[in-house]
């Protein structure tokens, strides 16, 4: 134990206490801090040490993990004046998990070396699954000798570890893998819609689609969930739509556009807007089901507000503004244009799978 280094973790939430667990298991000395002490309870059981603040966890820290739910919480967490780049100890290396802004990261890593310190960008996929088994992908915007020195603790929690070489370079691969993993959510979706209107066996027919070429892995690790009414979230609605906005915006601010995680961004957030943002991303497939599966799940049509939703800035779904301009799915704007899948809900409208919901 002596010659392990000393490890803070904030933020030991869905996907954060069971990354915190390895390193605890592993035989590293572990600090936690949490907004909700409840939520670190099992780990203090274990042996964790907790700190009422994030300064009193990384005092004495030689490496500190972050992963809280959205890069605001980062940029404070950071960059405050009293953030962890004053509270930490010289020579600490700072290392966020949360799926961020590389922009953001940039600047987290710029003003950790001028304090004398290292920090880089680390998002993790692979899910609560991925993140309970120890065999996450860590995803690093950082050289494999920047992260030399921490890589037995890393290794703890990731299976897999991608160095990007750069700084923000970690949370854009990360999101490009987001953008992926939108379309085959929607795939997913889609696919079980069409063969339960077929009167198809779901089961027998998602099998059947992962031994083909449309196989993904929301297929594989989702759609079971799905079928089974199981939406107890391993990642929420809520955060999938954080990493679409950022995506989304990343990609706007490029004049690239995204049809596919667009008409993603537009679905699940609609589901946002019925109460949906605590479910796991899999209740995506309850857009598609009769209003009785939705009371089922504990969501509310009437909730809907079509003016509120569908964009993920300020304008359509697609992300590019103006009063006719085409989106990514080629379509022009006017004023009955539905933009890439952004259904809007009137009196009488009929959703993804055809059912009507009244107001």
């Amino acid at each position: 134990m002596a010659n392990k280094l000393s490890v803070a973790f904030i933020g030991t939430g869905i996907m954060g206490a069971p990354i915190a667990g390895h390193i605890l298991d592993a035989g590293y000395p572990v600090t936690v801090n949490n907004r909700t002490k409840s939520k670190a309870a099992a780990l203090i059981e274990r042996g964790a040490v907790w700190a009422e603040t994030p300064a009193d966890a990384v005092v004495n820290a030689d490496v500190v993990f972050t992963m809280v739910g959205y890069p605001s919480e980062v940029e404070e967490l950071y960059l405050a004046g009293d953030g962890l780049l004053t509270c930490t100890k010289p020579g600490a290396v700072l290392i966020d998990l949360t799926t961020s802004s590389p922009e953001l990261a940039r600047d987290i890593a710029e003003a950790a070396q001028v304090s004398g310190r290292m920090a880089f960008d680390c998002p993790v996929t692979g899910g609560e699954s991925g993140a309970i088994a120890g065999t996450l992908t860590a995803i690093v915007g950082a050289t494999e000798n920047d992260i030399a020195p921490v890589r037995d603790v890393l290794s703890t929690f990731a299976a897999n570890i991608c160095c990007f070489d750069g700084a923000g370079k970690g949370q854009a691969a990360k999101l490009a893998n987001q953008v992926s993993l939108a379309a085959c959510m929607v795939g997913m979706a889609d696919a079980m819609a069409f063969a339960e209107l077929s009167g198809l066996d779901l089961e027998k027919t998602r099998e059947m689609i992962l031994g083909g070429t449309g196989k993904s892995g929301a297929m594989e690790s989702l759609a079971p969930k799905a079928l089974d009414g199981d939406y107890k979230p391993g990642f929420m609605v809520e955060h999938f739509i954080k990493d679409l906005r950022l995506a989304l915006a990343y990609a706007d601010d490029r004049e690239l556009a995204l049809p596919g995680a667009d008409v993603a961004f537009t679905l699940y957030d609609m589901l946002d807007a019925i109460g949906g943002a605590k479910l796991g991303t899999q209740a995506i497939t309850v857009l598609y089901k009769e209003e009785a599966d939705a009371i089922a799940a504990g969501l509310d049509w009437s909730q809907y507000r079509p003016e509120e939703h569908g964009a993920h800035e300020d304008g359509c779904g697609c992300g590019e503004h103006g009063d006719d301009h085409e989106c990514g799915c080629g379509h022009h704007h006017g004023e009955d244009h539905e933009c890439c899948g952004g259904h809007g809900h009137d009196d009488g409208h009929e959703c993804c799978c055809g059912h009507h919901h009244e107001e």
